[in-house]
Protein backbone atom coordinates (compact mmCIF):
# COMPACT_ATOMS: atom_id res chain seq x y z
CA UNK A 1 0.00 0.00 0.00
CA UNK A 2 1.49 3.17 -0.87
CA UNK A 3 1.35 6.37 1.53
CA UNK A 4 -0.01 9.45 0.84
CA UNK A 5 2.18 12.36 -0.09
CA UNK A 6 1.27 16.04 0.79
CA UNK A 7 2.79 19.69 0.47
CA UNK A 8 1.53 22.30 2.74
CA UNK A 9 0.43 26.01 1.38
CA UNK A 10 2.91 28.76 2.65
CA UNK A 11 1.39 31.58 2.65
CA UNK A 12 -1.60 33.76 3.08
CA UNK A 13 -5.06 32.79 3.99
CA UNK A 14 -4.87 29.18 3.88
CA UNK A 15 -1.46 29.17 5.34
CA UNK A 16 -0.34 26.07 6.28
CA UNK A 17 -3.31 23.80 4.49
CA UNK A 18 -2.32 20.62 3.25
CA UNK A 19 -2.86 19.45 0.27
CA UNK A 20 -2.92 15.93 -0.97
CA UNK A 21 0.00 14.69 -4.13
CA UNK A 22 -0.80 12.74 -6.85
CA UNK A 23 1.65 9.83 -7.14
CA UNK A 24 5.24 10.74 -8.57
CA UNK A 25 4.38 8.10 -11.34
CA UNK A 26 1.67 10.93 -12.93
CA UNK A 27 3.16 13.73 -11.32
CA UNK A 28 5.53 15.71 -10.16
CA UNK A 29 5.09 19.15 -7.68
CA UNK A 30 6.42 22.15 -7.55
CA UNK A 31 9.46 22.33 -5.38
CA UNK A 32 8.72 24.48 -2.95
CA UNK A 33 11.71 26.95 -3.13
CA UNK A 34 10.48 27.61 -6.96
CA UNK A 35 6.79 28.32 -5.41
CA UNK A 36 8.47 30.75 -3.02
CA UNK A 37 10.41 32.60 -5.30
CA UNK A 38 7.35 32.60 -8.02
CA UNK A 39 5.39 34.26 -5.51
CA UNK A 40 7.82 36.62 -4.48
CA UNK A 41 8.44 37.34 -7.75
CA UNK A 42 4.34 38.36 -8.26
CA UNK A 43 3.44 39.00 -4.91
CA UNK A 44 0.91 42.11 -4.64
CA UNK A 45 0.28 41.61 -8.44
CA UNK A 46 -1.39 38.39 -8.16
CA UNK A 47 -4.26 39.99 -5.99
CA UNK A 48 -7.96 40.29 -7.14
CA UNK A 49 -6.60 38.44 -10.84
CA UNK A 50 -6.82 35.25 -12.49
CA UNK A 51 -4.57 32.64 -12.54
CA UNK A 52 -4.23 29.59 -14.69
CA UNK A 53 -2.32 26.79 -14.08
CA UNK A 54 -2.38 24.70 -17.30
CA UNK A 55 -1.26 21.61 -16.15
CA UNK A 56 -3.07 21.11 -12.70
CA UNK A 57 -1.21 18.39 -10.73
CA UNK A 58 -2.21 18.87 -7.90
CA UNK A 59 -3.17 22.18 -8.06
CA UNK A 60 -0.36 23.39 -5.73
CA UNK A 61 0.72 26.52 -7.78
CA UNK A 62 -3.23 27.99 -8.26
CA UNK A 63 -3.93 27.07 -4.67
CA UNK A 64 -1.40 29.39 -2.99
CA UNK A 65 -2.45 32.12 -5.67
CA UNK A 66 -5.82 31.82 -4.13
CA UNK A 67 -4.16 31.81 -0.78
CA UNK A 68 -2.36 34.49 -1.58
CA UNK A 69 -5.33 36.87 -3.10
CA UNK A 70 -5.73 35.43 -6.55
CA UNK A 71 -9.65 35.56 -7.78
CA UNK A 72 -10.25 32.66 -9.11
CA UNK A 73 -7.50 29.44 -10.19
CA UNK A 74 -8.55 27.26 -13.22
CA UNK A 75 -7.02 24.13 -13.57
CA UNK A 76 -6.52 21.68 -16.47
CA UNK A 77 -6.03 18.28 -15.97
CA UNK A 78 -5.53 15.02 -17.86
CA UNK A 79 -4.37 12.47 -15.76
CA UNK A 80 -7.91 10.61 -14.01
CA UNK A 81 -5.84 10.13 -10.77
CA UNK A 82 -4.06 13.70 -10.73
CA UNK A 83 -7.70 15.25 -11.31
CA UNK A 84 -9.55 13.34 -8.47
CA UNK A 85 -6.53 14.82 -5.94
CA UNK A 86 -6.55 17.81 -7.73
CA UNK A 87 -10.70 18.26 -7.16
CA UNK A 88 -10.24 17.12 -3.52
CA UNK A 89 -7.61 19.68 -2.94
CA UNK A 90 -9.57 22.06 -4.35
CA UNK A 91 -12.44 21.40 -2.86
CA UNK A 92 -11.22 21.24 0.85
CA UNK A 93 -9.32 24.82 0.07
CA UNK A 94 -11.64 26.73 -2.06
CA UNK A 95 -14.23 24.98 -4.27
CA UNK A 96 -16.38 28.68 -4.91
CA UNK A 97 -12.94 29.96 -6.81
CA UNK A 98 -11.97 27.00 -8.22
CA UNK A 99 -12.20 25.38 -11.59
CA UNK A 100 -11.17 21.93 -12.67
CA UNK A 101 -11.29 20.77 -16.05
CA UNK A 102 -10.22 17.23 -16.69
CA UNK A 103 -8.73 17.48 -20.12
CA UNK A 104 -5.65 17.88 -22.58
CA UNK A 105 -4.31 21.15 -21.85
CA UNK A 106 -3.11 20.70 -25.66
CA UNK A 107 -6.99 20.81 -27.04
CA UNK A 108 -8.40 22.52 -24.26
CA UNK A 109 -6.18 25.68 -23.14
CA UNK A 110 -8.11 27.82 -26.09
CA UNK A 111 -11.03 27.53 -25.04
CA UNK A 112 -10.49 28.01 -21.34
CA UNK A 113 -9.15 31.40 -22.53
CA UNK A 114 -11.90 32.23 -24.74
CA UNK A 115 -13.98 31.94 -21.86
CA UNK A 116 -12.25 34.50 -19.40
CA UNK A 117 -13.40 38.00 -19.36
CA UNK A 118 -9.88 39.48 -17.48
CA UNK A 119 -6.40 39.15 -17.86
CA UNK A 120 -4.67 36.00 -16.19
CA UNK A 121 -1.70 34.21 -15.18
CA UNK A 122 -0.57 31.59 -17.13
CA UNK A 123 1.88 28.61 -15.40
CA UNK A 124 3.31 26.23 -17.61
CA UNK A 125 4.85 23.33 -15.45
CA UNK A 126 4.59 20.72 -18.11
CA UNK A 127 4.63 16.98 -17.70
CA UNK A 128 8.64 17.09 -18.94
CA UNK A 129 9.69 13.12 -18.15
CA UNK A 130 6.94 11.94 -15.94
CA UNK A 131 4.68 10.71 -18.97
CA UNK A 132 5.10 8.62 -22.08
CA UNK A 133 5.25 10.81 -25.44
CA UNK A 134 6.03 14.27 -24.19
CA UNK A 135 9.68 14.05 -26.11
CA UNK A 136 8.21 17.01 -27.94
CA UNK A 137 6.55 18.77 -25.12
CA UNK A 138 8.39 22.02 -25.09
CA UNK A 139 7.63 22.60 -29.08
CA UNK A 140 4.01 21.77 -27.78
CA UNK A 141 3.97 24.58 -25.07
CA UNK A 142 5.00 27.11 -27.26
CA UNK A 143 2.69 26.18 -29.94
CA UNK A 144 0.60 26.65 -27.38
CA UNK A 145 1.34 30.10 -25.77
CA UNK A 146 1.83 31.61 -28.88
CA UNK A 147 -2.14 31.10 -29.36
CA UNK A 148 -3.03 33.12 -26.29
CA UNK A 149 -3.95 36.44 -26.95
CA UNK A 150 -1.73 39.11 -25.77
CA UNK A 151 -4.95 41.05 -24.42
CA UNK A 152 -5.51 37.60 -22.20
CA UNK A 153 -1.94 37.69 -20.42
CA UNK A 154 -0.98 39.26 -17.10
CA UNK A 155 2.61 37.19 -17.29
CA UNK A 156 3.30 33.81 -18.67
CA UNK A 157 6.03 31.92 -16.52
CA UNK A 158 7.23 28.26 -17.90
CA UNK A 159 8.55 25.71 -15.05
CA UNK A 160 11.22 23.36 -16.83
CA UNK A 161 14.29 21.77 -16.47
CA UNK A 162 17.54 24.01 -16.20
CA UNK A 163 19.75 22.55 -18.59
CA UNK A 164 16.89 23.01 -21.45
CA UNK A 165 17.32 26.39 -22.94
CA UNK A 166 13.98 28.35 -23.72
CA UNK A 167 13.82 30.68 -26.35
CA UNK A 168 13.88 34.34 -26.25
CA UNK A 169 10.82 35.23 -27.97
CA UNK A 170 7.90 32.84 -28.10
CA UNK A 171 5.22 34.50 -30.89
CA UNK A 172 4.49 37.99 -29.27
CA UNK A 173 6.06 37.04 -25.86
CA UNK A 174 10.09 37.91 -24.74
CA UNK A 175 11.37 36.29 -22.03
CA UNK A 176 12.19 38.61 -19.13
CA UNK A 177 14.11 36.88 -16.91
CA UNK A 178 15.06 33.44 -15.93
CA UNK A 179 15.12 32.08 -12.43
CA UNK A 180 17.34 28.32 -11.65
CA UNK A 181 17.01 26.31 -8.81
CA UNK A 182 18.55 23.28 -9.41
CA UNK A 183 17.19 21.04 -11.87
CA UNK A 184 14.27 23.35 -11.87
CA UNK A 185 14.09 26.58 -13.87
CA UNK A 186 11.39 29.74 -13.72
CA UNK A 187 11.19 31.24 -16.91
CA UNK A 188 8.74 34.53 -17.42
CA UNK A 189 7.94 36.09 -20.52
CA UNK A 190 5.74 39.49 -21.38
CA UNK A 191 4.30 41.23 -23.82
Amino acid sequence: MSREIFTTISAGKYKGKKLKLPSLDSTRSTKSILKESYFDTIQFDIVDEIFVEVFGGSGSMGLEALSRGASHAYFIEKDDKAFTILKQNCDIIDAKNSTCKMADSFDYLDTLVQSLKNRAFFYFDPPFCTRDGMDDVYERVYNLIQRIPEEMVKLITIEHISSYELPKHIGLYSLAKIKKFGKSSLSYYEV
